[in-house]
């Protein structure tokens, strides 16, 4: 019984440790909505505070984290993932920079030709 007791004690703060580290895990993948560039583990704003709780009463309540996550993007959309996925309504997020680089290329472009032109 004393050992049972025992391995009990040693169980219980190594369970709590993982649910603590699973926790911060799923923090840092999603965005404060208020810093916007940060992560909720990494925000100190009081939006992030009551994710955070949420996140953390969820996971106490038995939710996977897939399921945590669906729920903050049904309330929150999309935005609230550091990741989100490349779907319709996230093409310009995902393609924007490209195509910003790709603009600024073809400005290059026809400066430089512009200005070889006038040299001729």
């Amino acid at each position: 019984m004393k050992v049972l007791v025992f391995l009990l004690l040693l169980l219980v703060p190594a369970i709590a440790a993982s649910a603590f580290s699973n926790a911060r895990n799923l923090q840092r993948q999603l965005r404060c909505l208020v810093c916007q560039g940060e992560s909720i583990d990494e925000s100190g704003s009081p939006f992030a505070a009551d994710v955070r709780h949420l996140v953390r009463q969820q996971i106490a309540d038995g939710q996977s984290d897939q399921q945590i996550e669906n729920f903050l993007v049904a309330r929150y959309g999309n935005f609230i993932l550091m990741k989100p996925p490349v779907q319709p309504d996230t093409w310009l997020l995902w393609l924007g920079p490209f195509l910003v680089l790709a603009a600024g290329g073809v400005v290059a472009a026809v400066t430089v030709k512009k200005a070889s032109a006038r040299r001729a």
